[in-house]
């Protein structure tokens, strides 16, 4: 790496748009390290001057420029020569590092002499290439680079899968010795490149800025890969966790479980990764060597089998939604749903002076989460009906709780001590019809176990209706913190979880 360049913050926060100067200096005050997307300002050659203004004006700021053309992904609609002049523009007015695109560089190959105005200086030349589609291999991709020479080199494909990511978690280590290549994935299912990326050997990772908008799929704001996920402060020696499922975009439990690694003081990291694949689920475990893990829907029965214990809660719901690595490197499954489920519960009746036994309990559907709701219920001896769309599931599960199953319509004109929605209906991703009318089927007591938002329709419903309501937030927290003791053997810091999880909802 060029001497005036001896070390880099671990996040380059990337600007995009008219206005990037402004957007540097506000988002300089907490991230001195920036990208200017020149490409996508309105007037790229202005864009770069108005760069050298801010440069000027802030002299421990670290910038890279970018100029990508629109055949490589970008916005600039000029040709490999206009991006090379883009980028000597740069250097001139103070940029410290470039970024030329790899088929920039090829294409301007046959003329040795038409990349030296990006050799001179004590700026450094980044090499980048990327893929918008897919994970190629990625060895080839680099040779090509080292062909070209570069003081930098950045790898970006696009992740479809877990194992994608692996991929290049793989060329990071390969090459962390190097110290020269930043790389990382973009798509949901490379989320955990953007954060581990340093810890495999990438230089740093791209972030978009707190009030600005992404310039990648996938991208998460700097706020975020510093507060929540501490990337500054990730090692070789930091645990990491994870949520497995799909869809994952819309969990709290990174924010719930850094949170709480956080304020107990842990040197541990949280983080979503999207499958809905088993074996995917098992490759992460290995390859990121997981302390433990979260598991939803739809894997949280399909794992059963490669699991090498289970306890007594996971064996009776059929279902584990916590996974624990234990020393001889086996995986243990238990269910934490079902004490999620049962503490708002058994408090709600305490403080009534009530129990649950003997209670009326009609559970909405027939997924992993309600048959998690029928079993903590027949655990404390109520009597458990269920209804569903698909009367064979409903008819199954009854079958194995030994609740009742009732077809939809047979509901209006009956009463109900509690009923618990175990439907994904009230998700902002649902299109279900309502799978209740509180205005003919009245209860005591509701319990949405859907947790965002906390407000749900059927909350309202019953609201309106003079039912007393249990939002999903309470089981969501309750089984939170009961992984968190599962997996470190100390109570959970339940306030701070709590106020960070009403924080990221509300």
């Amino acid at each position: 790496m060029p001497p005036t360049l001896p070390s880099l913050p671990r996040i380059c926060v990337a600007l995009s748009g008219d206005g990037m100067a402004s957007l540097a200096a506000e988002t300089a005050r907490s991230f001195p390290f920036l990208e200017f997307r020149l490409d996508t300002a309105p007037e790229p050659f202005e864009a770069v001057f108005e760069m050298g203004a801010f440069l000027r004006k802030h002299p421990a700021v670290r910038v890279i420029a970018t100029c990508r053309r629109s055949s490589n992904g970008g916005q600039f609609a000029g040709t490999a020569a206009d991006e090379v002049e883009m980028l000597r523009q740069a250097i001139a007015v103070g940029a410290h590092i470039v970024d030329l695109s790899l088929e920039t560089a090829e294409e301007l190959a046959i003329n040795p002499h038409a990349l030296a105005p990006l050799r001179r200086g004590p700026n450094a030349l980044l090499l980048s290439w990327h893929d918008f589609h897919g994970t190629p291999p990625l060895a080839p991709v680099l040779d090509r680079m080292h062909r070209v020479g570069a003081d930098l080199y950045k790898i970006v494909p696009t992740a479809t899968t877990l194992r994608d990511s692996f991929a290049l978690l793989d060329l990071l280590e390969a090459h962390s010795a190097d110290r020269n290549l930043v790389a990382m994935s973009m798509g949901a299912p490379g989320t955990l490149t953007r954060i581990l990326g340093p810890r495999f050997g990438s230089l740093f990772t791209f972030a978009s800025p707190t009030s600005g908008t992404p310039t990648a799929p996938g991208q998460i704001d700097a706020a975020t890969l510093r507060d929540l996920y501490r990337l500054e402060s990730i090692t070789p020696q930091t645990e990491v966790y994870a949520v497995f499922g799909k869809p994952i975009s819309g969990s709290r439990s990174p924010v719930m479980l850094n949170t709480a690694f956080r304020t107990a003081g842990r040197e541990a990291v949280y983080l979503p990764l999207e499958t809905d694949n088993p074996d995917e689920l098992f490759l992460a475990w290995r390859h990121l060597h997981l302390a433990g893990a979260s598991v939803t829907m739809p894997l949280k029965e399909t794992i059963l089998p490669q699991l090498t214990e289970l306890d007594p809660q996971a064996r009776t719901a059929g279902a584990a939604n916590t996974l624990q690595s234990l020393p001889d490197d086996s995986i243990r499954g238990s269910n934490t749903d079902i004490l999620g489920i049962l503490a708002p519960l058994d408090r709600h009746f305490a403080e009534r002076g009530s129990t649950l036994s003997g209670k009326s309990a009609l559970v909405l559907g027939a997924g992993g989460v309600a048959r998690a709701a029928l079993h903590a219920l027949k655990q404390r001896g109520c009597q458990t009906f269920l209804t569903n769309r698909t009367l064979a599931r409903a008819d199954a599960l009854a079958a194995e709780t030994g609740a009742t199953a009732l077809p939809p319509d047979t509901l209006p004109g009956r009463h109900f001590d509690l009923v618990l929605n175990g439907t994904p209906y009230g998700m902002p991703t649902s299109t279900m019809a309502a799978p209740i009318d509180f205005s003919v089927t009245p209860c005591g007591l509701f319990f949405d176990l859907v947790y965002n938002p906390i407000e749900t329709p059927l909350i309202r419903s019953a609201r309106e209706h003079g039912i007393v309501v249990i939002p999903g937030v309470e089981m969501f927290l309750a089984q939170g913190a009961a992984q968190y003791q599962t997996w470190t053997g100390e109570p959970a810091p339940l306030d701070a979880m709590q106020a960070a999880v009403y924080r990221s909802i509300l």
